[in-house]
């Protein structure tokens, strides 16, 4: 396996003196997914919960919905000429009876640590390729109080281990509606961060993920928006700014969305019946 952070030489420029030294760096290397054998996507990520992102990954393609869709999780030998194991292609093979859209194999794609797949899907075709409706009405039991869901910035900071040596990583957390941190992953790629949330979840059976709160510490695009409702999460807060069409998502499937969560202050874009005042 490849390690979460590396070591390099680094020129260290302080009030004009200079220092040369090693730096700790959070480390990125690609990811190739396989389905059923078939290469499917690559991703730029950090190594490590690599069998939960590419799971998590296909939660979110609509190809997952419990952990008895999936038969095996393995890396694939032979990835490099002289035959040598990288850690860095996943094979997931599917159960016996586990449908496969077409468009899934289909599509080669390559996801960038920053992005994702932007714009690859339109909100109707999220909407109902989602096992996991989020509930609505008299059926939605869940309701974070505004001042716990200010804290959770913090509590999300304090946790992040890999940040406080590298300072170059998201970090997505999934806490309850009381605030108490559930799991917690960090990545190059806030997407991956997401995904190896949400495998991890699936692993464990405990999809969907209806009474969390998912927090990241980016900005919540239209993909992290998808990969929620994909998953069953009711409320998605970021530290930063929402996507225009991560908004019309929100409000389509009844997903809760709140950016520029900072201390006491926020911006709620959507399902504002989930925040106890």
């Amino acid at each position: 396996m490849g390690r979460v952070t590396e070591r390099r030489r680094v020129i260290r420029v302080r009030n004009g003196a200079t220092a040369i030294r090693p730096d700790t760096l959070v480390a990125e290397e690609p990811l190739e997914i396989r389905l059923n054998g078939k290469p499917l996507a690559i991703t730029m990520r950090t190594p490590g919960d690599d069998f939960a992102l590419a799971v998590g990954f296909l939660v979110s393609e609509g190809v997952l919905g419990s952990a008895a869709d999936v038969r095996a999780v393995t890396y694939c030998e032979g990835a490099t000429e002289d035959g040598s194991n990288t850690y860095n292609v996943v094979n997931v093979q599917l159960a016996p009876g586990v449908a496969v859209p077409d468009i899934t194999l289909e599509r080669n794609v390559y996801t960038t640590s920053s992005c994702g797949l932007c714009g690859k899907a339109s909100l109707d075709a999220v909407r109902t390729a989602t096992r996991f409706p989020l509930r609505r009405g008299a059926d939605d039991t869940v309701r974070i109080p505004v001042e716990l869901l200010g804290e959770l910035p913090d509590r999300l900071r304090a946790a992040q281990k890999v940040f406080d040596r590298t300072g170059g990583l998201h970090a997505a957390g999934l806490f309850s509606p009381q605030g108490e941190l559930l799991d917690l992953r960090e990545d190059v790629g806030r997407h991956n961060a997401v995904d190896k949330i949400v495998g991890r979840a699936l692993q464990a059976g405990l999809l969907p993920l209806a009474g969390a709160v998912l927090l990241v510490s980016s900005r919540a695009s239209f993909e992290l928006a998808q990969k929620a409702v994909m998953a069953g999460i009711p409320v998605l807060a970021a530290v930063s700014a929402p996507s225009s069409l991560a908004v019309d998502l929100a409000l389509e499937s009844g997903l809760t969305l709140v950016g520029f969560l900072r201390g006491p202050d926020m911006n709620i874009y959507a399902g504002e019946e989930r925040i106890a005042w």
